[in-house]
């Protein structure tokens, strides 16, 4: 593990308890076949600055979760190299933690169905500044008007925080200063948004919550089905087959679960928005 105390590493991924358990057994003993296959797979996409996750390649959940947990300090290297802080590679890092307690509270059990999701973050190229976390890819030509090839920033939504507008302006204000520090021979001009949470009917059914005001901010590309994406991202539920269980004690509870009551489908949003200028840039 690159010489990192299984501690360090554990409060470098914001691991603890039970879950801190599990993940010291894994790394009790030297590397196998599949672990092996992955921590490669990893190796080959770092710096590369991938917009996809990586595929599973034949490896079990379990022997990604310890390559996620060998190669987390080669990416803090990475991250260093570039002039990157060790609070900054941990604020993304922490995913890893995190989404082990989702897993839990999803599945009742150690593991991590999310694995292919936090391989991008072993990229190297995703950060969490903020509220927000920022995706530097190039663009594939579908979110207007960045054109195939050019530079955008994915933008992620932490399920853990308040989504309020002066949050989000600071994390946007914040991220474009990142960028331009750390990526400087990246020029970026859009930032881009997949979310459910950019389904216009969202915004008509609660005009005045923050999930609208963040959704007014991007100009809608287009949008694509993904009508367990809402249940998943509100409820951490993934059997749409025992929606009735779930509570309705909230608003968008309520509108989550009474869209699909009345033969609806949630989808998945595609928007963008115009970054401004750079400090300095007045082209």
């Amino acid at each position: 593990m690159s010489g990192i105390a299984q501690d360090e590493l554990f409060r470098l991924l914001d691991i603890h308890g039970e879950d801190a358990q599990e993940c010291a057994a894994l790394l009790a003993s030297p590397p196998g076949d599949g672990t092996r296959r992955a921590l490669a797979i990893l190796n080959a996409r770092l710096g590369t600055f991938p917009t996809e996750s990586a595929s599973a390649e034949g490896c079990t959940e379990t022997d990604w979760i310890e390559a996620l947990l060998r190669f987390a300090p080669v990416v803090t290297n990475h991250h260093l190299s570039l002039g990157i802080s060790r609070e900054s590679s941990a604020a993304i890092l922490a995913d890893v933690g995190l989404n082990l307690r989702i897993n839990r509270r999803v599945h009742g059990r150690f593991g991590l169905d999310t694995w292919a999701w936090l391989t991008l973050h072993m990229a190297g190229n995703i950060f969490r500044i903020g509220r927000l976390q920022f995706h530097l890819v190039r663009g594939n030509g579908e979110s207007s008007p960045a054109a195939h090839g050019e530079w955008v920033l994915g933008v992620h939504i932490p399920e853990n925080g308040g989504l309020s507008p002066a949050l989000v302006d600071t994390s946007f204000s914040q991220a474009r200063e990142f960028f331009d520090r750390f990526f400087p021979d990246k020029t970026i001009a859009v930032a881009s948004c997949d979310s459910w949470m950019l389904d216009p009917y969202l915004a008509r059914k609660l005009p005045d919550s923050n999930i609208a005001a963040f959704a007014r901010r991007f100009t809608l590309d287009r949008c694509s089905d993904a009508p367990s994406d809402a249940v998943y991202f509100t409820f951490r539920h993934r059997d749409m087959n025992s929606l009735a269980e779930l509570p309705r004690e909230t608003s968008l509870q309520r509108v989550v679960l009474e869209r699909i009551d009345d033969g609806g489908a949630w989808q998945l949003g595609h928007g963008h928005v115009v970054l401004p200028p750079a400090p300095g840039n007045h082209s």
